[in-house]
């Protein structure tokens, strides 16, 4: 039999990558992962973007998700990546997707990709749980106590069943912070409530399997008898390259826009040399309906 193959032309090749910052929000952090691919993918269209295509039968977009937060969770710092079949505007097309996205699931910033893996950047993510119910005292002693174990067993129910870990050993620093005037409601957290609310700050190394803030807090539990009387609410403030002489986590963005920036000087020296270039080829930006 003949090998079948997809009518039609072949799809428009990729000519430009874009790497996308957005967050999760208010009540948007009980969006699954699934639910924001839906989201994205409408706005996508909404806005119009020319995307650039997968081959075969089934062409998908082409977008790339890395280190998508859990269920429940609300985070600054979300990645993924894009390609185009025809040149964009970043901060027009970040207009453009932040509009057509609903209020919550934001998009902050979009750089033109310079090479190197988005994913492997990655490394680590800043994490604020808000314990309600907690006193600073309490957690300060938790936190003290997990720092100084050498492991820290917990259990967690995956596909393949209950599966036991070290969570310990990813956690890079672990600190109890004093909120300031903008964490009042922190996602979820009453903050007009009367009772005490501490803040521990989560500084976790990405591994396989992935250490989650709550693993951190089945940890707490189990070292220092730490109970929280409701729920955490956790946010990720950041992820990406890990800094370990301070132990900070870096913009995963930034060698990006530096790439953007020198390539951006160089075009206005060539012109300054030899005037525009009447003939080259201008930037399409994507229209909004």
């Amino acid at each position: 039999m003949a090998r079948r193959t997809p009518e039609g032309p072949p799809p428009a090749p990729t000519v430009q990558r874009l790497r996308l910052r957005y967050t999760k929000r208010g009540r948007l952090r009980f969006t699954s992962h699934r639910d924001f691919q839906r989201a994205f993918e409408r706005a996508l269209r909404r806005a119009e973007v020319p995307m650039a295509y997968s081959a075969g039968f089934t062409p998908h977009p082409k977008v790339s998700y890395a280190g998508a937060a859990p269920t429940g969770v609300a985070s600054e710092a979300e990645y993924l990546e894009i390609g185009v079949a025809t040149h964009c505007d970043p901060a027009h097309l970040r207009d453009l997707l932040d509009s057509s996205l609903p209020l919550g699931l934001d998009v902050v910033e979009i750089v033109e990709a310079h090479g190197g893996n988005l994913p492997e950047r990655l490394e680590a993510s800043v994490w604020e749980l808000a314990l309600a119910g907690v006193t600073d005292e309490e957690a300060r002693r938790a936190a003290t106590a997990f720092l100084a174990a050498e492991t820290v067993e917990v259990q967690r129910m995956s596909k393949n069943g209950m599966r036991t870990f070290d969570a310990r050993a990813a956690v890079v620093d672990l600190t109890v912070t004093t909120p300031d005037g903008n964490d009042a409601g922190h996602q979820g957290v009453d903050a007009g409530s009367g009772s005490p609310c501490a803040i521990l700050r989560l500084v976790v190394r990405h591994t396989t399997p992935a250490v989650r803030p709550d693993d951190v807090l089945s940890g707490l539990r189990l070292v220092a008898d730490l109970v929280t009387p409701t729920a955490a609410a956790v946010t990720r403030l950041a992820q990406g390259p890990l800094d370990t002489a301070t132990n900070s986590v870096t913009d995963p963005l930034a060698p990006d826009r530096a790439a953007s920036a020198v390539e951006h000087t160089s075009q206005g020296d060539e012109e300054l040399r030899t005037g525009p270039q009447g003939g080259a080829e201008p930037v399409v930006e994507a229209s909004h309906r």
